[in-house]
This record gives structure tokens, sequence and C-alpha cells, in this order.
């Protein structure tokens, strides 16, 4: 099935679908190895390569970033 699907849709798929689930388990496995010999190289290694994902996807799996404090105001609202 996954021959009929077209170039530009596989990966698509890879992206939307696996770059999502790679970061989820890479933050486990970092979690893991963490907590079993504490903060390492391999552990920081692995949380930021899960960090560098979540902020690099989108979705129900994406990281989300908190709104700007400093961006676009509504200027019906006043300031305190």
């Amino acid at each position: 099935m996954w021959a009929f699907f077209s170039r530009r849709l596989r990966m698509w798929l890879v992206l939307a679908v696996g770059a999502p689930i790679l970061a989820w388990l890479l933050g486990k496995v970092g979690d893991v190895v963490e907590s079993r010999r504490g903060p390492t190289t391999v552990s920081k290694v692995l949380k930021k390569g899960s960090g560098y994902l979540q902020r690099r996807t989108k979705g129900p799996l994406g990281g989300r970033s908190p709104a700007d404090p400093a961006g676009a105001r509504d200027a019906g609202v006043p300031t305190r």
C-alpha cells in the first residue's frame, strides 16, 4: 500500500507522524537514562533532540510556545 502513495505524500506522512513520535521517544529515553544515572551527556543530548523536534512539529504532539507578551495588543484593553 505504501508504494501507491506519491513521494510527496509519503514524506508528509513521515514528517507529520514520525517526527512527533520520535521526539516523544527521545524525551522518554532521556528521562529513563537520567533517572538511572543522573544528568549525563547522553541524557542531555536526547532531551535536546526531543526539544528540537518538538519545536519543529505541529499538531497534537507538537510543542507549544507561550504567547509573546510584547506582541500585538488589543487597543480596546487598558493596560495596568
